[in-house]
């Protein structure tokens, strides 16, 4: 029997409570092993004159409402902001609904993402050069990084899909897992940033010291599906019908770090 949509309405708003549950913080699963950052990169977020924002990604924890939900779902379900939805609601088990019979349409959503591949660039965009001409010198002259102009450097998605602020979202939690670094889709270094590693030039030569903004390249495939709560008598459940899934890659700037390298050459670059 299909139901009117108003009734549906109806029906899902008398049965639905809200009861809002915060994010939780857990640690990301032990599995995963932390980049090794290379000693040319340095972390510069006590020194940069930007503050950047802390990037802190909670990991949602379901209730037991959505537990219930997750479990009875034909399909793998991690999407944050889908779970959180189902956080704040609750059905509750009542005598009148012992003959209800529905089927509510939540939406499509992309449910889950699956990665396949997470690797660092650490010199991902130039962001700096230092330079100095000591070719008329007679000892070695010493250079260090000093940020001549603030930077923004941004990542994103490598093409266009559907919900991408939402496929967005869970491919930064599963980078940050993959990698243990402060990883955002933006990030800023300030004008003015200074580190005191020296660098030397020698007499009749030129040194260059370049600065590069590091960056995560993440690959993966996005799983879609349109979401139908089922409410039958006591019983709750997810069904997920013509289900869906793409690839899809992002670059993600890691957060106040900078790559150096260091030439130095008798000729001008």
């Amino acid at each position: 029997m299909k139901w009117p949509q108003s009734i549906l309405a109806v029906i899902f708003a008398l049965f639905t409570l809200t009861n809002p549950v915060h994010a939780e913080k857990t640690k990301a699963p032990e599995k995963s092993v932390q980049a090794k950052i290379p000693s040319s990169v340095l972390n510069v977020a006590k020194e940069n004159t930007y503050p950047n924002p802390t990037q802190d990604m909670p990991y949602l924890q379901p209730s037991e409402f959505t537990k219930d939900l997750l479990k009875s779902s034909n399909v793998k379900i991690d999407n944050p902001n889908l779970i959180k939805m189902f956080n704040e609601s609750a059905i509750n088990k009542t005598p009148f609904s012992i003959g209800l019979r529905a089927t509510i349409f939540l939406g499509e959503w992309p449910l889950s993402y699956e990665s396949s591949e997470t690797a660092p660039n650490w010199e991902y965009q130039k962001i700096n050069t230092n330079y100095f001409d000591n070719r008329g010198g007679k000892k070695n002259y010493q250079i260090h990084y000093v940020q001549e102009s603030q930077k923004v450097i941004k990542g994103g998605l490598t093409a266009k899909i559907a919900k991408s602020e939402d496929v967005k979202k869970m491919m930064l939690l599963k980078a940050m897992e993959n990698t243990k670094l402060p990883l955002s889709w933006d990030t800023i270094v300030g004008a003015g940033t200074k580190k005191d590693n020296v660098y030397n030039i020698a007499p009749k030569r030129l040194g260059y010291l370049y600065g590069y903004a590091p960056a995560v390249n993440e690959k993966g495939k996005v799983t879609y599906g349109e979401v139908y709560l089922v409410l039958k008598g006591l019983k709750r459940m997810i069904i997920v019908k013509n289900v869906t899934s793409q690839g899809i890659g992002a670059w993600i700037p890691v957060q106040d770090h900078v790559s150096f390298g260091f030439i130095s050459t008798d000729r001008p670059r």
